[in-house]
């Protein structure tokens, strides 16, 4: 149990710093920079917006350990969508490995996180229904 909740907090604090608190600091310390992943992409400004809102508020889910279970899906899936259209975006736009693969790296950390976070939930579950 130990090793799955090490993997998993390991794996979801990444995606707390990466996806909820670095977009959070950009628009509160560096308003300038908020756009700076979108606009070169051909976003609009309210596309960036959006997208912090809803990244800080998928990550909040997943790392609050009462989050109801299909609320927890539902910011794994928004998250999972997020990054797979950051590589198309990127494989479309500008081409540029490097921020073709990012993303693909963070969907590799957050599908860990998913994983490990249902194995924690299984063994929670076992847990319960034998006491």
């Amino acid at each position: 149990m130990k090793k799955v909740k090490t993997i998993f907090w390991s794996a979801t604090l990444i995606l707390v710093l990466w996806e909820g608190l670095m977009p959070l600091g950009t628009l509160l310390f560096a308003h300038e920079y908020f756009n700076a992943g979108t606009k070169p992409l051909g976003y609009p400004d309210y596309f960036a917006y959006s997208l912090i809102i809803c990244k800080v508020l998928g990550v909040i889910a997943i790392a609050y350990p009462n989050t109801p279970g299909l609320l927890k899906e539902w910011a794994y899936a928004g998250l999972a969508f997020n990054l797979i259209f950051a590589f198309i975006s990127h494989a479309c736009v500008d081409r540029n490995i490097g921020f073709m693969l990012m993303p693909l790296v963070f969907l590799a950390i957050l599908a860990v996180s998913y994983i490990y976070n249902r194995k924690l939930q299984e063994v929670r579950h076992r847990s319960f229904s034998t006491h």
